[in-house]
């Protein structure tokens, strides 16, 4: 074949691993499909194309008729390991507008939607700041708004990383207030302001640092065709799905999963799945734990 994928420049992998995505999902790929997602001449797209067809000559084949390359019979992907994921995140990040159509790599979208998510108000330069401080290992002074008080007030956080728990991005820091591991909402951060050099990082944060597994199967009184359902929604294998987690987001996790209540409260045709090593986790998150790590 001449070149492997290891003896290549990273921004011709990347052009390379295009040209294969277009192939997988599209079916077709060209010249100017490589110049509007890279802004390369007519020249190195052909020669993309051409190194491309030197190491897989069985991918693609040149349609006459259609002026473009198509997906041969004996496709076989050699940058890029198709992922269903992959391709559904950048439909919902158009779709959310966090990327624009132009940038994605779908050639051809199909007809979409999503669900509206609420816009998190984060101030770009609140995130900067915070960011810039778990980089530098730095406590920051921030105005932040709790529910459980009327007014915001000041207090002092060494943030070490950040965290969504899928629906609002927050960032987890030691309080220097409560001295306690927190969560602190990003969009609750009114203002920042000092900085001082920090001793607490993410080795002392013990939460954060354990993982734990929710093992998840389909409800017992869903009939046996519903359970096989729920078994592809989940990708279970013998009836039941591993999912890791960060301690620190257990109950996020559970909550989003409508894991947090009680089975029963629901029908099972609501429920869909019940968590199946409960009480492993029980013995490993005290009940007083719950959702303390959260600065309201």
């Amino acid at each position: 074949m001449g070149h492997t994928t290891t003896d290549l420049r990273w921004g011709v992998e990347r052009r390379l691993e295009f040209i294969e995505f277009r192939l997988f999902w599209d079916g077709h790929v060209n010249r100017a499909d490589l110049m509007d997602a890279f802004g390369v001449s007519v020249n190195q797209a052909s020669t993309d194309l051409n190194r491309y067809i030197g190491m897989a000559p069985d991918n693609m084949i040149y349609d006459k008729s259609a002026r473009t390359y198509i997906r041969g019979s004996k496709f076989d992907p050699l940058f890029l390991k198709p992922d269903a994921s992959h391709y559904l995140s950048q439909l919902r990040s158009v779709a959310d507008g966090i990327l624009d159509r132009t940038d994605a790599w779908i050639g051809q979208f199909p007809s979409y939607a999503a669900a509206p998510t609420p816009a998190r108000g984060v101030d770009a330069k609140t995130l900067r700041s915070v960011v810039a401080a778990i980089r530098r290992s730095e406590a920051i002074e921030i105005k932040y708004q709790s529910l459980s008080r009327p007014e915001p007030r000041w207090r002092w956080i060494a943030p070490h990383a950040i965290g969504f728990d899928g629906f609002r991005w927050h960032t987890r820091a030691f309080c220097l207030t409560d001295h306690t591991f927190k969560d602190f909402v990003l969009s609750r951060i009114i203002e920042t302001r000092s900085t001082k050099p920090s001793e607490v990082g993410a080795d002392s944060d013990a939460d954060w640092n354990e993982q734990v597994t929710l093992e998840i199967g389909p409800h017992p009184e869903l009939s046996e065709t519903q359970q096989k359902v729920i078994a592809l929604d989940y990708g279970m294998r013998g009836g039941r799905a591993k999912i890791p987690v960060r301690k620190a987001l257990l109950y996020y996790a559970l909550k989003r999963l409508g894991l947090d209540t009680d089975p029963g409260a629901r029908t099972p045709q609501d429920q869909q799945i019940v968590l199946l090593n409960a009480a492993e986790l029980d013995a490993r998150t005290p009940a007083s734990a719950g959702a303390s790590g959260m600065e309201g």
